[in-house]
Protein backbone atom coordinates (compact mmCIF):
# COMPACT_ATOMS: atom_id res chain seq x y z
CA UNK A 1 0.00 0.00 0.00
CA UNK A 2 2.89 2.37 0.78
CA UNK A 3 4.41 1.61 -2.65
CA UNK A 4 1.05 2.28 -4.32
CA UNK A 5 0.45 5.64 -2.63
CA UNK A 6 4.01 6.86 -2.40
CA UNK A 7 5.38 5.69 -5.76
CA UNK A 8 2.83 4.46 -8.31
CA UNK A 9 -0.03 6.95 -8.00
CA UNK A 10 2.17 10.11 -8.04
CA UNK A 11 3.90 8.91 -11.20
CA UNK A 12 0.61 8.15 -12.93
CA UNK A 13 -0.60 11.64 -12.04
CA UNK A 14 2.61 13.13 -13.44
CA UNK A 15 2.22 11.01 -16.58
CA UNK A 16 -1.25 12.30 -17.43
CA UNK A 17 -0.34 15.87 -16.40
CA UNK A 18 2.69 15.94 -18.73
CA UNK A 19 0.60 14.61 -21.63
CA UNK A 20 -2.12 17.18 -20.93
CA UNK A 21 0.33 20.09 -20.79
CA UNK A 22 2.27 18.87 -23.84
CA UNK A 23 -0.82 18.37 -26.00
CA UNK A 24 -2.19 21.75 -24.90
CA UNK A 25 1.10 23.34 -26.01
CA UNK A 26 0.76 21.59 -29.38
CA UNK A 27 -2.68 23.19 -29.71
CA UNK A 28 -1.58 26.70 -28.67
CA UNK A 29 1.82 27.19 -30.35
CA UNK A 30 0.72 26.75 -34.02
CA UNK A 31 -2.08 29.28 -33.42
CA UNK A 32 0.45 31.88 -32.32
CA UNK A 33 2.23 31.72 -35.68
CA UNK A 34 1.63 34.68 -38.02
CA UNK A 35 0.81 32.48 -41.02
CA UNK A 36 -2.70 31.13 -41.60
CA UNK A 37 -2.65 27.51 -42.87
CA UNK A 38 -5.86 28.04 -44.84
CA UNK A 39 -4.53 31.12 -46.66
CA UNK A 40 -1.20 29.38 -47.21
CA UNK A 41 -2.92 26.33 -48.73
CA UNK A 42 -4.93 28.44 -51.17
CA UNK A 43 -1.82 30.46 -52.09
CA UNK A 44 0.08 27.25 -52.84
CA UNK A 45 -2.74 26.03 -55.07
CA UNK A 46 -2.70 29.32 -56.98
CA UNK A 47 1.08 29.22 -57.33
CA UNK A 48 0.70 25.90 -59.14
CA UNK A 49 -1.44 27.56 -61.80
CA UNK A 50 -4.86 26.46 -60.53
CA UNK A 51 -7.72 28.83 -61.40
CA UNK A 52 -10.05 29.42 -58.46
CA UNK A 53 -13.21 31.51 -58.86
CA UNK A 54 -14.52 33.43 -55.81
CA UNK A 55 -17.28 30.88 -55.08
CA UNK A 56 -14.78 28.02 -55.14
CA UNK A 57 -12.46 29.94 -52.83
CA UNK A 58 -15.26 30.51 -50.31
CA UNK A 59 -16.17 26.82 -50.33
CA UNK A 60 -12.53 25.82 -50.06
CA UNK A 61 -11.93 28.19 -47.13
CA UNK A 62 -14.89 26.66 -45.29
CA UNK A 63 -13.71 23.10 -45.99
CA UNK A 64 -10.09 23.83 -45.03
CA UNK A 65 -11.15 25.64 -41.86
CA UNK A 66 -13.12 22.58 -40.79
CA UNK A 67 -10.32 20.22 -41.85
CA UNK A 68 -7.71 22.13 -39.82
CA UNK A 69 -10.01 22.40 -36.79
CA UNK A 70 -10.15 26.21 -36.90
CA UNK A 71 -13.92 26.65 -36.64
CA UNK A 72 -15.44 28.56 -33.73
CA UNK A 73 -13.83 30.30 -30.77
CA UNK A 74 -10.43 29.22 -29.40
CA UNK A 75 -12.16 27.36 -26.56
CA UNK A 76 -14.45 25.53 -29.00
CA UNK A 77 -11.43 24.68 -31.14
CA UNK A 78 -9.66 23.33 -28.04
CA UNK A 79 -12.59 21.09 -27.10
CA UNK A 80 -12.91 19.88 -30.69
CA UNK A 81 -9.15 19.27 -30.77
CA UNK A 82 -9.34 16.92 -27.77
CA UNK A 83 -12.42 15.16 -29.17
CA UNK A 84 -10.62 14.50 -32.44
CA UNK A 85 -7.50 13.48 -30.56
CA UNK A 86 -9.38 10.87 -28.52
CA UNK A 87 -10.74 9.42 -31.78
CA UNK A 88 -7.23 9.42 -33.27
CA UNK A 89 -8.31 11.92 -35.92
CA UNK A 90 -5.64 14.45 -36.91
CA UNK A 91 -7.31 15.33 -40.19
CA UNK A 92 -5.81 14.77 -43.63
CA UNK A 93 -2.30 15.48 -44.86
CA UNK A 94 -1.81 18.37 -47.25
CA UNK A 95 1.21 17.22 -49.22
CA UNK A 96 -0.20 13.68 -49.48
CA UNK A 97 -3.83 14.75 -49.80
CA UNK A 98 -6.30 13.13 -49.10
CA UNK A 99 -4.40 10.53 -47.02
CA UNK A 100 -5.30 10.78 -43.30
CA UNK A 101 -2.48 11.86 -40.98
CA UNK A 102 -3.10 8.84 -38.76
CA UNK A 103 -2.49 6.50 -41.68
CA UNK A 104 0.82 8.19 -42.54
CA UNK A 105 1.97 8.05 -38.90
CA UNK A 106 1.00 4.40 -38.50
CA UNK A 107 2.92 3.63 -41.68
CA UNK A 108 6.10 5.31 -40.42
CA UNK A 109 5.86 4.50 -36.69
CA UNK A 110 6.99 0.83 -36.85
CA UNK A 111 10.24 1.86 -38.57
CA UNK A 112 11.06 4.40 -35.86
CA UNK A 113 10.00 2.16 -32.98
CA UNK A 114 12.00 -0.78 -34.33
CA UNK A 115 15.11 1.34 -34.87
CA UNK A 116 14.83 3.12 -31.52
CA UNK A 117 14.05 0.10 -29.34
CA UNK A 118 16.76 -2.11 -30.81
CA UNK A 119 19.52 0.53 -30.81
CA UNK A 120 18.66 1.78 -27.32
CA UNK A 121 18.60 -1.74 -25.86
CA UNK A 122 21.89 -2.75 -27.52
CA UNK A 123 23.66 0.56 -26.82
CA UNK A 124 22.57 0.74 -23.18
CA UNK A 125 23.38 -2.93 -22.44
CA UNK A 126 26.80 -2.88 -24.12
CA UNK A 127 27.65 0.47 -22.55
CA UNK A 128 26.73 -0.77 -19.06
CA UNK A 129 28.65 -4.05 -19.36
CA UNK A 130 31.76 -2.65 -21.02
CA UNK A 131 31.79 0.43 -18.80
CA UNK A 132 31.35 -1.67 -15.68
CA UNK A 133 34.19 -4.01 -16.58
CA UNK A 134 36.42 -1.13 -17.71
CA UNK A 135 35.74 0.73 -14.47
CA UNK A 136 36.59 -2.29 -12.34
CA UNK A 137 39.70 -3.20 -14.37
CA UNK A 138 40.59 0.43 -15.05
CA UNK A 139 44.32 -0.20 -15.31
CA UNK A 140 44.07 -2.79 -18.06
CA UNK A 141 45.20 -1.81 -21.56
CA UNK A 142 41.91 -2.80 -23.17
CA UNK A 143 40.08 -0.55 -20.68
CA UNK A 144 42.21 2.44 -21.62
CA UNK A 145 41.80 1.68 -25.33
CA UNK A 146 38.01 1.57 -25.02
CA UNK A 147 38.05 4.79 -23.02
CA UNK A 148 40.12 6.51 -25.72
CA UNK A 149 37.70 5.36 -28.41
CA UNK A 150 34.71 6.57 -26.41
CA UNK A 151 36.35 9.98 -25.92
CA UNK A 152 36.68 10.33 -29.71
CA UNK A 153 33.15 9.17 -30.59
CA UNK A 154 31.04 10.68 -27.81
CA UNK A 155 31.47 14.42 -28.57
CA UNK A 156 30.34 13.98 -32.18
CA UNK A 157 26.80 15.23 -32.97
CA UNK A 158 24.36 12.62 -34.29
CA UNK A 159 24.18 14.08 -37.78
CA UNK A 160 27.97 14.44 -38.25
CA UNK A 161 28.63 10.90 -37.10
CA UNK A 162 25.83 9.59 -39.31
CA UNK A 163 27.21 11.50 -42.31
CA UNK A 164 30.66 10.07 -41.67
CA UNK A 165 29.32 6.50 -41.67
CA UNK A 166 27.20 7.26 -44.72
CA UNK A 167 30.20 8.50 -46.72
CA UNK A 168 32.51 5.73 -45.49
CA UNK A 169 30.27 2.68 -45.93
CA UNK A 170 27.87 4.04 -48.53
CA UNK A 171 30.22 5.68 -51.05
CA UNK A 172 33.91 5.02 -50.32
CA UNK A 173 33.25 1.38 -49.43
CA UNK A 174 29.73 0.79 -50.81
CA UNK A 175 28.78 -2.08 -48.53
CA UNK A 176 25.33 -0.89 -47.44
CA UNK A 177 22.42 1.07 -48.97
CA UNK A 178 22.52 4.82 -48.38
CA UNK A 179 18.78 5.52 -48.21
CA UNK A 180 15.37 3.96 -47.64
CA UNK A 181 14.11 1.11 -45.50
CA UNK A 182 13.98 -1.55 -48.24
CA UNK A 183 14.46 -1.84 -51.98
CA UNK A 184 11.83 -0.12 -54.10
CA UNK A 185 9.10 -2.54 -55.09
CA UNK A 186 10.01 -5.09 -52.40
CA UNK A 187 6.67 -6.02 -50.82
CA UNK A 188 6.65 -6.50 -47.01
CA UNK A 189 6.59 -10.17 -45.99
CA UNK A 190 8.06 -12.54 -43.43
CA UNK A 191 10.43 -14.02 -46.00
CA UNK A 192 14.17 -14.00 -45.37
CA UNK A 193 14.72 -12.02 -48.58
CA UNK A 194 12.64 -9.10 -47.28
CA UNK A 195 13.94 -9.32 -43.69
CA UNK A 196 17.57 -9.34 -44.85
CA UNK A 197 16.85 -6.39 -47.13
CA UNK A 198 15.39 -4.41 -44.20
CA UNK A 199 18.36 -5.30 -41.99
CA UNK A 200 20.85 -4.14 -44.64
CA UNK A 201 19.07 -0.80 -45.00
CA UNK A 202 18.83 -0.37 -41.22
CA UNK A 203 22.45 -1.29 -40.50
CA UNK A 204 24.05 2.15 -40.95
CA UNK A 205 21.34 4.13 -39.09
CA UNK A 206 21.41 1.57 -36.28
CA UNK A 207 25.22 1.50 -36.16
CA UNK A 208 25.44 5.29 -35.77
CA UNK A 209 22.98 5.28 -32.86
CA UNK A 210 24.52 2.21 -31.19
CA UNK A 211 28.12 3.47 -31.32
CA UNK A 212 27.19 6.89 -29.98
CA UNK A 213 25.01 5.31 -27.31
CA UNK A 214 27.68 2.81 -26.23
CA UNK A 215 30.29 5.58 -25.98
CA UNK A 216 28.07 7.75 -23.78
CA UNK A 217 26.88 4.96 -21.46
CA UNK A 218 30.39 3.48 -21.32
CA UNK A 219 32.03 6.64 -20.03
CA UNK A 220 29.33 7.34 -17.47
CA UNK A 221 29.27 3.76 -16.20
CA UNK A 222 33.04 3.62 -15.94
CA UNK A 223 33.13 6.68 -13.68
CA UNK A 224 30.31 5.33 -11.52
CA UNK A 225 31.95 1.92 -11.12
CA UNK A 226 35.28 3.48 -10.17
CA UNK A 227 33.47 5.19 -7.28
CA UNK A 228 31.55 2.03 -6.35
CA UNK A 229 34.77 0.01 -6.48
CA UNK A 230 36.21 2.09 -3.64
CA UNK A 231 33.14 1.63 -1.41
CA UNK A 232 33.56 -0.17 1.91
CA UNK A 233 31.29 -3.11 1.09
CA UNK A 234 33.30 -3.88 -2.06
CA UNK A 235 36.57 -3.75 -0.13
CA UNK A 236 35.14 -6.02 2.56
CA UNK A 237 34.02 -8.48 -0.13
CA UNK A 238 37.56 -8.55 -1.57
CA UNK A 239 39.12 -9.08 1.86
CA UNK A 240 36.57 -11.79 2.58
CA UNK A 241 37.82 -13.90 -0.31
CA UNK A 242 34.68 -13.67 -2.46
CA UNK A 243 35.27 -14.56 -6.09
CA UNK A 244 36.11 -11.57 -8.24
CA UNK A 245 33.46 -12.47 -10.81
CA UNK A 246 30.78 -12.44 -8.10
CA UNK A 247 32.02 -9.09 -6.78
CA UNK A 248 31.86 -7.54 -10.25
CA UNK A 249 28.43 -8.94 -11.02
CA UNK A 250 26.60 -8.76 -7.69
CA UNK A 251 28.19 -5.75 -6.00
CA UNK A 252 29.81 -3.46 -8.54
CA UNK A 253 27.86 -3.54 -11.81
CA UNK A 254 24.45 -4.07 -10.20
CA UNK A 255 24.86 -1.06 -7.88
CA UNK A 256 26.48 1.05 -10.58
CA UNK A 257 23.58 0.27 -12.92
CA UNK A 258 20.93 1.97 -10.74
CA UNK A 259 21.88 5.58 -11.65
CA UNK A 260 22.06 4.51 -15.29
CA UNK A 261 18.43 3.36 -15.24
CA UNK A 262 17.45 6.79 -13.96
CA UNK A 263 19.60 8.42 -16.65
CA UNK A 264 17.92 6.27 -19.31
CA UNK A 265 14.51 7.58 -18.28
CA UNK A 266 15.76 11.18 -18.30
CA UNK A 267 17.47 10.88 -21.70
CA UNK A 268 14.74 9.06 -23.65
CA UNK A 269 13.67 12.35 -25.24
CA UNK A 270 17.21 13.03 -26.47
CA UNK A 271 17.56 9.47 -27.74
CA UNK A 272 14.28 9.87 -29.64
CA UNK A 273 15.39 13.16 -31.20
CA UNK A 274 18.72 11.57 -32.18
CA UNK A 275 16.84 8.75 -33.92
CA UNK A 276 14.75 11.29 -35.88
CA UNK A 277 17.88 13.16 -37.02
CA UNK A 278 19.50 9.90 -38.08
CA UNK A 279 16.39 8.98 -40.10
CA UNK A 280 16.62 12.27 -41.97
CA UNK A 281 20.31 11.72 -42.81
CA UNK A 282 19.68 8.21 -44.15
CA UNK A 283 16.22 8.97 -45.63
CA UNK A 284 14.90 6.20 -43.40
CA UNK A 285 11.09 5.88 -43.74
CA UNK A 286 10.29 6.67 -40.10
CA UNK A 287 8.79 9.60 -38.23
CA UNK A 288 11.94 11.68 -38.70
CA UNK A 289 11.71 11.72 -42.48
CA UNK A 290 7.94 12.18 -42.29
CA UNK A 291 8.32 15.17 -39.95
CA UNK A 292 10.99 16.72 -42.19
CA UNK A 293 8.72 16.49 -45.23
CA UNK A 294 5.82 17.89 -43.18
CA UNK A 295 7.89 20.92 -42.14
CA UNK A 296 9.21 21.55 -45.66
CA UNK A 297 5.70 21.38 -47.13
CA UNK A 298 4.01 23.24 -44.28
CA UNK A 299 1.73 20.31 -43.47
CA UNK A 300 -0.06 21.76 -40.44
CA UNK A 301 -1.99 18.63 -39.46
CA UNK A 302 0.88 16.21 -39.95
CA UNK A 303 3.27 18.27 -37.81
CA UNK A 304 0.72 18.38 -34.98
CA UNK A 305 0.00 14.66 -35.27
CA UNK A 306 3.66 13.62 -35.14
CA UNK A 307 4.31 15.98 -32.22
CA UNK A 308 1.40 14.58 -30.20
CA UNK A 309 2.45 10.99 -30.91
CA UNK A 310 6.02 11.86 -29.88
CA UNK A 311 4.88 13.39 -26.59
CA UNK A 312 2.75 10.37 -25.72
CA UNK A 313 5.44 7.86 -26.78
CA UNK A 314 8.28 9.54 -24.87
CA UNK A 315 6.17 10.06 -21.75
CA UNK A 316 4.97 6.44 -21.83
CA UNK A 317 8.52 5.13 -22.24
CA UNK A 318 9.68 7.22 -19.26
CA UNK A 319 6.77 5.91 -17.18
CA UNK A 320 7.60 2.29 -18.06
CA UNK A 321 11.26 2.74 -17.09
CA UNK A 322 10.19 4.49 -13.89
CA UNK A 323 7.79 1.67 -12.95
CA UNK A 324 10.41 -0.99 -13.68
CA UNK A 325 12.96 0.74 -11.46
CA UNK A 326 11.73 -0.96 -8.22
CA UNK A 327 12.58 -4.35 -9.78
CA UNK A 328 16.23 -3.32 -9.76
CA UNK A 329 16.28 -1.31 -6.51
CA UNK A 330 14.62 -3.18 -3.61
CA UNK A 331 14.90 -0.08 -1.41
CA UNK A 332 11.95 1.42 -3.29
CA UNK A 333 9.78 -1.68 -2.97
CA UNK A 334 10.15 -1.78 0.78
CA UNK A 335 10.20 1.95 1.51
Amino acid sequence: MTFLKGYLIPRLIQYFLVIFVGVTAVFIIPRLLPSDPVVRTIAQLRSRGSYLDPASIDNMVADLTEMYGLEGSPFEQYIDFWQRLVRGDFGVSFFQFPTPVTQLIMRALPWTVGLLVVTTAIGWTLGILLGGLAGYFNRARWSRALDAGAMIIRPMPYYLFAFALLILFGYIFPLFPVAGGANIGHQPSFSWAYISDVLRHAFLPALSLILLGVAAWFQTMKLIVQNVNSADYVQYAKFGGIREGRIVNRYVIRNGMLPQITALALLIGQIFSGALITEIVFSYPGLGSLLYNAIVNGDYNLIMGITVISIVAITTAILIVDLLYPLFDPRIRYS
